[in-house]
């Protein structure tokens, strides 16, 4: 097959290179990261691709997202470009990575309810988390008018993916890498009882896969269903490292984000069943 993937030197985009190269596909990237613009692709290709991967966005971890919001708008620009570009070459099928930020921030308050896909009405919008959340609401209503001019598109909706090769901008792999390096202080973000649900990128990659096999084109959440805090997940890397910092603090100077945020899987699990639990995924980043 014929793949195009936009973001392909980023965490999630590199992962799905992996795997499409392990096959024998001939895959086309496109990062910043590497000085090629996606952007001025859209402007100039007009090769029809098999699937496209659109990974490409300006991200971060939460100090970005808070910090820089303006900088993350520039995601509307990125995905604006991609869809039109989709439907002026008429691509066969687009995989659109969207986010869990994209649903209301009103539901993720602290008290513990799972998201389900439909808790997002595309015609009675809600307030998501901070700019990223609007580009991903945005993503997805543009994915609706590309399907509706023929593209095939899958919108996925990724809850905390991780994984041992992730950037540490983000919490797994910035607790793990503490860990190593054994900081005494071992130093959390907030109280700790910020709550995620993580997905390990395996598990993504082969759940994305199996929702074109299945071809799937309405929002998919992908998430585990597993409620994990904070103080939880560093006390599971303790346990299964065997080293315990003698203090454990917490910066609440530092964004925390929501405080509740767990995938309603039912719609994921019966598409694919992940595999690695977040223990396992702990061990095979030691």
């Amino acid at each position: 097959m014929k793949i195009l993937i936009t973001g392909d030197a980023g965490f999630v985009g590199r992962h799905f290179r992996y795997y499409f190269e392990s096959k024998g596909d001939d895959v086309q990237g496109s990062d910043l990261k590497y000085g090629a613009d996606c952007r001025d692709l859209f402007k100039t290709d007009t090769t029809i691709y098999d699937l496209v991967i659109h990974c490409a966005a300006i991200v971060g971890g939460r100090e970005k997202i808070e910090g820089e919001p303006l900088t993350v708008a520039t995601d509307l620009a990125i995905d604006a470009d991609m869809f039109n570009w989709a439907v002026r070459t008429k691509q066969k099928r687009i995989v659109y990575f969207s986010s869990s930020a994209a649903y209301p921030v009103s539901l993720q308050a602290g008290a513990p309810r799972a998201l389900r896909e439909d808790d997002i009405n595309m015609n009675v919008l809600e307030k998501p988390d901070f700019t990223y959340g609007w580009t991903k609401l945005t993503g997805e209503l543009l994915a609706g008018f590309a399907q509706k001019q023929g593209v095939a598109v899958h919108i996925i909706r990724p809850f905390s993916g991780y994984g041992e090769d992730q950037d540490l901008t983000y919490p797994f792999p910035t607790f793990m890498d503490r860990v190593k390096k054994k900081q005494d202080p071992f130093t959390i973000w907030g109280d700790g009882t910020q709550v995620r649900d993580f997905i390990h990128i395996d598990d993504i990659v082969d759940g994305v896969l199996e929702v074109i096999k299945q071809d799937i084109q309405t929002p998919v959440n992908m998430g585990t269903g597993r409620a994990t805090s904070f103080n939880e997940l560093a006390a599971m890397m303790f346990n299964l490292t065997r080293w315990v910092p003698k203090e454990i603090t917490h910066d609440v100077s530092k964004p925390v984000g929501v405080m509740y945020r767990v995938a309603q899987p039912d719609k994921f699990f019966s598409i694919y069943q992940p595999k690695i639990t977040l223990e396992e995924g702990i061990l095979k980043s030691l």
